[in-house]
This record gives C-alpha cells, sequence and structure tokens, in this order.
C-alpha cells in the first residue's frame, strides 16, 4: 500500500512522521477499502508520547483518538489495540525521527459514500447528522432523529468542541409511529457522553458513564458492553427519572460502531435510549435476533404460550438467561425436554414489577425469597458487595446465577439479564454448597470435620438436609456452648456426627414431593418414613401445609426453608433448624461434645467395667 500511494511515501522518505501499521491479519479482516494517510501523523510520537488525539495526513486532518488504560499497558488507536511489544523508532537518511506502532485493527476513517460527489472533510456530529445520507454507514438513515434534534433545538450540542461519544438511533428504530414523540431535549441529551470517547473494544461494560442529561432533576448514566459473538450493546440507566422519564434501564444494540469524527465518535444504534414504550413481550419479540434471541427462540419452540401467560399477568419481571447461557452443554442436554423445558421457563417469570431498589429493600435483612409462576417455586436474590462493586446474584433450582444487565425497563415490568439458565443445574451437592452463601456455615462445619469430600462423587445419590445459616444462629441463641464447639476443628468428629444424620445416600433422590408421598401412604397411623441416613435410619413424617414444607422429627417441626435445590448428584433441602434437639447433645465441660448414643454408650461401658472390677475383688 505504501508503496501505491505517493503523498505517503514521501512523508516517510522526507518528513518525521508516526506511522500505526496493521497486521497482514488485520487486513485480511477488513471489509472495503483502506486509507493509507489516515494510519499517519506527521508528527514522531513513542507511546508515551501519544496523547488523547493525534491528527492524521488525510485530508482534513481527522483526527486519530488514543485511548490508554491501566496506566498505559494497554493502548488502543481508535478502535485497534497497540501491540507494544512491536513499536520500534528509527531516523530516515534526512535524519527526521519516526516512529512505527503495529496495530490488530484497519481504523476506517469517514469517507463519503460510493454514490456521492460531496466532499466529507473531518465533521462534527452535527454536520454528521446533516450529511449522514452522503457518507458511507451502510443502509443506516438518521433523518427522524435529526428531524427531532432540530425541532429540540439542540444543534449546539452536537457542535459542541472537545471529544464526546454521540449515539444515534436509525430510523429503522422509529418504525413504532408514536416513538419520535417522545424524543424531547432530555432524551438527546441521554444518548451524548460528553468529554468521553468511548470506542467499543476500549469500553468497560461496569463503567457507568455520565450522560449530558446528569442534573439535579434526572440523572442519566451510559454503559457500552460487547459480547463474545462481536455484537455491541449500549445501555441507558435513568437512575433518577420524572414523570416523563421512568427510572430504569433501555438495552439498545449498536447496528454501526466506531465512526470518528471532528469531535469524538458516533455509534449507530437500532433504538433510541431512554425510552420505555413496549411490554415485556413486545421487548423479547423484538430481541428476536439480539441479546436474548436463544431465550425467545426457546420460548417459540414451546409454541409461544409462555408470552401468552406473561401478557396476562399485568406486572411482571423476566430473568432472562443471556445467549452464551443457553450454550453450555448441561443446558443442551434437557432443552428438548418440552415438560421440563417448560418448568425452566416459568421459573425466570416473577408475578411483580421487581427492579434491583426492590432487590435490594427485600434484602436488607436477608436473602429475598420471591416466588415465580413455576408453582411453589421461589427464587433467592443475594446481593454482595466487594471492593465497592455490587453484584446480584439468584438462585433457582439449583442454580446460582449473576445479574448482569439490570433494570431493562418495559411499561408493564423489568427484565434482568443473567449468566446462567435457572433449573437446569450445573454443579455437585458439594458445589453448591460451597458458593451458596445461605449455606455457608454448613459448608465451614463440613470442612472442619472432613465430611464434605464424598459429596462430589457424582456416582452416589445424595438426599442432603442442610441448615441454613439463620438456622444455626438461631440454634446458637438456644445452646450458645453447642454452637461454638460444632464449629471448632477440635470437635470434628462430633460435628460430623450430626452432619450424618442429615445426609441419606440411596439409589434414588427424594423431592419434599416424594416424602410427602410416602408420609400420606402411611395413613393416620403413627408410623413413621424411615430414610436410610449416613448415620442411621432417620425417621420422619413429612407434611405440605399452607406457606410450605414441614419435616416432623422427635416432637419438633422444622420448616423447609427451599425444598428441592437440585444438584447433578442430588438433592439439597434447605431447613430452618437442625434435625437435632437438647437431649442430642451434651456438652461435658473439656472433654467436648458428646451425642446421646456416644454418652450412652461410655455410660455402658463404664458400668460393665465397674462390674468386673467388683467380681474379681470379690475373688
Amino acid at each position: 500500500m505504501l508503496e501505491r500511494d505517493p503523498i505517503a511515501q514521501s512523508t516517510v522518505n522526507l518528513r518525521s512522521c508516526t506511522l500505526f501499521v496493521p497486521t497482514n491479519q488485520a487486513f485480511q479482516k477488513h471489509q472495503g477499502n483502506a486509507s493509507l494517510l489516515y494510519h499517519m501523523a506527521t508528527i514522531a510520537q513513542n507511546k508515551d508520547q501519544l496523547q488523547k488525539t493525534v491528527p492524521s495526513d488525510m485530508e482534513g486532518n481527522p483526527p486519530i483518538y488514543i485511548t490508554k488504560l491501566h496506566n498505559g499497558d494497554t493502548i488502543y488507536i481508535n478502535n485497534a489495540k497497540l501491540i507494544q511489544s512491536r513499536s520500534i523508532e528509527e531516523r530516515n537518511t534526512f535524519n527526521r525521527r519516526q516512529v512505527l506502532h503495529v496495530i490488530d485493527e484497519v481504523l476506517v476513517p469517514l469517507t463519503p459514500n460510493a454514490h456521492s460527489k460531496a466532499e466529507i472533510a473531518n465533521p462534527d456530529a452535527y454536520q454528521f447528522l446533516t450529511q449522514a445520507d452522503s457518507i458511507n454507514i451502510g443502509n443506516n438513515r438518521v433523518r427522524v432523529y435529526r428531524s427531532q434534534v432540530v425541532l429540540m433545538k439542540k444543534e449546539s450540542l452536537y457542535q459542541s468542541a472537545g471529544f464526546h461519544t454521540f449515539l444515534i438511533p436509525v430510523d429503522e428504530s422509529f418504525k413504532t409511529t408514536t416513538r419520535s414523540n417522545l424524543i424531547d431535549n432530555k432524551v438527546i441529551d441521554g444518548h451524548v457522553i460528553p468529554n468521553n470517547v468511548i470506542f467499543t473494544t476500549a469500553a468497560n461494560a461496569e463503567q457507568q458513564l455520565t450522560s449530558a442529561a446528569f442534573s439535579d432533576n434526572l440523572k442519566v448514566t451510559v454503559s457500552l458492553f460487547p459480547e463474545k459473538n462481536g455484537k455491541v450493546y449500549v445501555r441507558s440507566n435513568t437512575m433518577f427519572g420524572d414523570s416523563k422519564h421512568p427510572t430504569g434501564a433501555v438495552l439498545a444494540e449498536v447496528v454501526k460502531a466506531n465512526i470518528p469524527i471532528a469531535n469524538g465518535v458516533v455509534h449507530l444504534i437500532d433504538r433510541p435510549l431512554m425510552v420505555v414504550d413496549t411490554t415485556v413481550k413486545q421487548f423479547l419479540m423484538d430481541k428476536e435476533n439480539s441479546a436474548l434471541n436463544k431465550f425467545y427462540e426457546v420460548i417459540m419452540d414451546m409454541g409461544g404460550d409462555v408470552l401468552e401467560d406473561i401478557t396476562k399477568l399485568g406486572d411482571v419481571t423476566i430473568l432472562a438467561p443471556s445467549n452464551e447461557a443457553w450454550a453450555a452443554m448441561n443446558v443442551q442436554n434437557v432443552i428438548r425436554n418440552r415438560h421440563k423445558i417448560r418448568e425452566i421457563l416459568n421459573m425466570h417469570v416473577i408475578k411483580d414489577a421487581l427492579n434491583t431498589d426492590k432487590i435490594r429493600k427485600k434484602n436488607s435483612n436477608q436473602i429475598a425469597q420471591v416466588p415465580t409462576v413455576n408453582g411453589r417455586t421461589f427464587l433467592y436474590f443475594n446481593v454482595k458487595n466487594e471492593n465497592g462493586a455490587e453484584t446480584i446474584t439468584v438462585e433457582g433450582g439449583g442454580v446460582n446465577a449473576t445479574i448482569i444487565q439490570s433494570d431493562i425497563a418495559q411499561t408493564n415490568g423489568f427484565v434482568h439479564i443473567i449468566d446462567k439458565v435457572l433449573g437446569v443445574p450445573y454443579s455437585t451437592v458439594l458445589g453448591k454448597l460451597e458458593t451458596d452463601p445461605m449455606l455457608s456455615d454448613s459448608y465451614k462445619m463440613g470442612i472442619y470435620s472432613g465430611f464434605n469430600g464424598q459429596l462430589n462423587n457424582t456416582q452416589q445419590r445424595f438426599t442432603y438436609f442442610v441448615v441454613r445459616n439463620s438456622g444455626w444462629e438461631e440454634f446458637s441463641v438456644k445452646y450458645p456452648s453447642v454452637h461454638k464447639k460444632l464449629f471448632m476443628q477440635s470437635y470434628a468428629y462430633h460435628s460430623k456426627s450430626i452432619l450424618e444424620r442429615h445426609l441419606v445416600i440411596a439409589d434414588q433422590v427424594y423431592s419434599m414431593n416424594d416424602l410427602v408421598q410416602m408420609t400420606n401412604e402411611l395413613g393416620d397411623s403413627k408410623e413413621k418414613i424411615v430414610l436410610p441416613s449416613y448415620r442411621d435410619a432417620l425417621n420422619m413424617r413429612v407434611t405440605e401445609e399452607t406457606g410450605g414444607y414441614y419435616i416432623y422429627w422427635n416432637f419438633k417441626r422444622i420448616p423447609v426453608y427451599r425444598p428441592d435445590v437440585e444438584c447433578v448428584n442430588g438433592v439439597i433441602h434447605v431447613l430452618d433448624e437442625p434435625i437435632l434437639d437438647e437431649k442430642d447433645i451434651v456438652v461435658s465441660g473439656s472433654r467436648g461434645i458428646y451425642t446421646k448414643a456416644q454418652l450412652s454408650l461410655g455410660i455402658l461401658t463404664n458400668f460393665v467395667i465397674t462390674v468386673m472390677v467388683a467380681k474379681l475383688l470379690l475373688l
């Protein structure tokens, strides 16, 4: 290319310069022509000297944008990554200093389309809007949005000096004829990120960037996040809204990204931000080829009844698994089981408009429990804050998923995108104990006693009755000394003995419904079902009452907080208290904790020894 361009050759031969040179592989991936002069600047700059912009040698000197991340350890040139190890600095025959940087992507300047005779010389964002029909942006048009910018007298926002990011909805996004009426001056402000030039490869999905619509009365942030499949999405988040601009997020797909202009960069998007004018059902249908297309495909493979049911619910919240979540092997194994997949889909639907603010309030004192439309199945939300970063997880059917995009607002509720499909277990009993924050105390007890190792065995079938943390906390109030020693390494044998009672190993797993049916078959007799626990026979009756399931054991009524937490090698039933009572444990000073059986054996042994000694004395 350099050999074919006499202007570029003269620069290299005669002047100082910086060259940004794409690799051969970058050119192979690139579609269309490339401007060599847009990869050159007539000033020599090594990586430390690169500032926010470098004027290119192309006609009109359109800027090349520099993004430095991690204190300069990572550098992007527009959307291309600079391969720092391959940068070199030399002097030409005229002793002019020259720097060459290797980049992994071809730089694409703004150019006129094939049918235009107009000269496009480094336009700003407003000139881009007015000249868009003559610019090479594919089949995209921005006439509707441009007319709203003019109508709202927001031209100056797009002409503003400095370097900004402009998000512009294409005409196709206004196929709903009334949508353009919702584009007021505040919405237009929400499409501009001032004083920040964000190219997609350098975008940080977790970074909430302040939009021009951020004031005392209205607070809107914007984030860009690329997916592994190469698609890029933009999310506006109205953190504090008003009567015209509802609180919540709006998700849009970038249909053409990284268009450099004189005062920043333009991304064309497939729907306007901040505008909430679709129902949950319409949102899912509109996203057929987008971030949730796999979720939509599964719904339609089931006949689409789920969408119709959603319409009848009124306020609704959908926890929609991402496209990547559906690709998991364990999900693919059950996706053709129509009965199972319908239960799984229903597990992702909540009969309430539940945004993250509501989840936080529900989670203020305990892990939030929320019913789904799948019978008595509940979801359990947990809000974690680590190093100032908030993560919201949701557990359902043995799967612990993370909300990766929250509060996508609709007229009748919210959509949250999660990273796993609920109801399709992927972890063993041990893996579930290890990752579920509600079960951390029982997990620790199992570590101290060496009990947990067997729970990873996929050749066994476990039914494990596990006490949740709050259950152990209540136990500690009643029996503080016992509780303290149960969680001490030196008393591991005794805590192991207690855990053994809670674990059933059999040829099958026992769901709560199974245990209720087994109890019902006994009728009104005083008999109990007998389960082969690891320690001994576990005798109980199980009933289903208003509010859930209950275990009756040794005159105790133990609520089941979370039934049927499925795992790949069994099932966990989460209890509100241990299968244990005050007669079952004796604390004997420094001699330790003894189970009732162990204490009885010790007394019997002492009695036998005493009798034998007495007989010897008589002899």
